[in-house]
């Protein structure tokens, strides 16, 4: 997904958990409010996940250098993981924190009527932005199943701000009823509940998105309909005999390293072979532009076997 679509959803999503925030935290002062406060501490948190996801694509956007080869773009996974790691520790932290106090030390919610107010806003807004979000997602989810598309996208920008979101609506609901049925059950500590389950329901969204991004972060290929693709495309060139070895890696959402090993034949002439290269590399770069970088390799199938099985065998005494 192009970058100026996830600085929308991003922008979007900044405005409005900055402005929530601050309406959330003066509601949770004037009534005496686990569950707002909570929600406040959500989106406080979510203003900063923002502008870390803002910062993570201004970083990734470096031209590459002689100590970075193949630029900087991992970075915007980096912060993407640093996000998930705020959610959990700060958000899920502080609302599970603030909820067990509540339970500790129960206290009537004070002017409830200024917290279904700013709930009901915040449900307006956040229901907007997640909107937003769920429109820029659809773009790139294609046929396939929500889950799949999740798991097989490699722009986190846009799932994080997805996922937040939805946490964020699921955390207005959960703070709603959780005042709601204080004050109908005169069960004070009820909205202390709340607050815990609102922090629950930040851990396991912070769990799933580290879990997404380090597998960004530790060097995740394309899918696998792109790869067989690419060696659909590299076993058709001139004079190749077979692709021994097929490698792909994302260094962002657009940016791809595409190494081949192909055995070629024996009768090709080295000028034949240069051909060759330059047109599977054109060839590749056209159909699939998210891919940057190609690098074939001429080798017999014997001679990469023969290196493959060094390779492992080395692998293996060094993890023994």
């Amino acid at each position: 997904m192009a970058a100026n679509s996830s600085k929308t959803v991003i922008y979007a999503a900044l405005a409005g958990n900055a402005a929530i925030a601050v309406t959330k935290f003066v509601a949770a002062w004037f009534t005496g409010s686990s569950a707002m406060l909570s929600e406040g501490v959500h989106s406080l948190v979510d203003t900063g996940n923002q502008i870390l996801l803002l910062y993570g694509i201004k970083q990734a956007a470096k031209p590459a250098t002689p100590d970075h080869p193949f630029g900087y773009g991992l970075r915007l996974y980096f912060w993407a993981f640093v996000v998930a790691i705020l959610i959990f520790g700060l958000g899920a932290g502080i609302s599970i924190y603030q909820g067990i106090d509540k339970i500790q030390s129960p206290h009537p919610v004070e002017s409830a009527w200024i917290n279904y107010v700013v709930l009901a806003f915040g449900l307006v807004f956040e229901g907007s932005v997640w909107w937003v979000a769920l429109r820029a997602f659809r773009k790139e989810k294609g046929s396939g199943s929500w889950i799949e598309a999740i798991r097989a996208s490699k722009d986190p920008t846009i799932f994080t701000v997805l996922f937040e979101d939805s946490a964020a609506l699921l955390g207005l609901l959960t703070a709603m009823l959780g005042i709601f049925l204080s004050q109908a059950l005169n069960l004070p500590w009820l909205d202390g509940v709340a607050s815990i389950v609102i922090g629950v329901i930040l851990a396991v969204t912070a769990a799933f998105l580290a879990y997404e991004c380090q597998s960004l972060l530790t060097g995740e290929g394309v899918r696998p309909s792109v790869r067989n693709s690419i060696r659909t495309i590299a076993a058709s060139g001139t004079g190749v005999l077979r692709v021994n070895e097929l490698l792909t890696m994302h260094f962002g959402p657009n940016d791809v390293l595409v190494a081949v090993s192909l055995d070629f034949s024996d009768g090709l002439r080295a000028s034949g072979v240069e051909a060759t290269v330059s047109a599977l590399e054109r060839a590749i770069k056209e159909t699939h532009p998210e891919v940057t970088r190609v690098f074939i390799e001429a080798q017999s199938f014997e001679a990469h076997r023969r290196d493959a099985a060094i390779t492992a065998a080395s692998v293996a005494a060094s993890a023994a």
